[in-house]
């Protein structure tokens, strides 16, 4: 319907005024709601895929995340459990000794916007704390925030924690940052490395979908 595609391009825009009302003018026309939020999700996969490529920039991507709560708003009440569809589960935080969260928080908002339920167990967590998440949310990723260099050695310690808990080959872990390579994700034995934001989100949902 050209209502959806319009909501699309709206959540691209970032326009978070005008999307409650777009929300509800799908919902009226008789849309059904997971069609309307699939038609939000797949706005922000665009603006993931653009900020990945960098023809997108931070202020842009959290208009667009601000405009899918906005809509959000409007679904919540119209989503239940049974027909609204979450890809799966993360467990998003930053490492032991690591304060960072804006660029966090950005991801958290781009994982929820592509359809992932987020658990955000916020700064500064030990390796036994993201292990006690996963296990009491049932969790599929582990997202490891680690900005500073002095934290890096945080990261064998968390793949240990989840070794240890006997639960490392049901859940994978991310782990991104400013100091963090490929070449690093795999010498510390975790699954996936994101460089920003939109990649992580891009990598949680293939992850989830299969």
């Amino acid at each position: 319907m050209e209502i959806l595609k319009k909501i699309a391009e709206t959540l691209y825009d970032g326009d978070e005024r005008a999307m409650p009302g777009l929300v509800q003018e799908a919902i009226d026309a008789g849309c059904d709601a997971q069609e309307v939020l699939d038609a939000m999700m797949a706005g922000m996969a665009i603006v993931g895929d653009e900020f990945s490529r960098d023809e997108l920039y931070i202020p842009e991507v959290l208009c667009s995340c601000h405009a899918m709560m906005e809509g959000s708003k409007i679904l919540k009440p119209l989503l239940t459990d049974q027909d609204s569809k979450s890809l799966g589960t993360v467990i998003l935080g930053s490492v032991q000794g690591d304060m960072h969260d804006i660029g966090k928080n950005l991801v958290g908002m781009m994982l929820e916007g592509r359809g992932l339920k987020v658990i955000d167990i916020g700064i500064d967590v030990p390796a036994e704390k993201f292990v006690e998440a996963a296990i009491e949310h049932n969790a599929d990723i582990v997202a490891c925030s680690i900005l500073l260099t002095t934290t890096m050695p945080e990261t064998p310690k968390v793949v240990k924690a989840f070794v240890d808990a006997g639960i490392r080959d049901k859940v994978k872990i991310m782990i991104g940052g400013a100091p963090i390579t490929q070449d690093f994700c795999d010498r510390m034995g975790c699954d996936m490395f994101a460089k920003d934001a939109g990649g992580a989100a891009a990598l949680a949902v293939k992850l989830c979908e299969k």
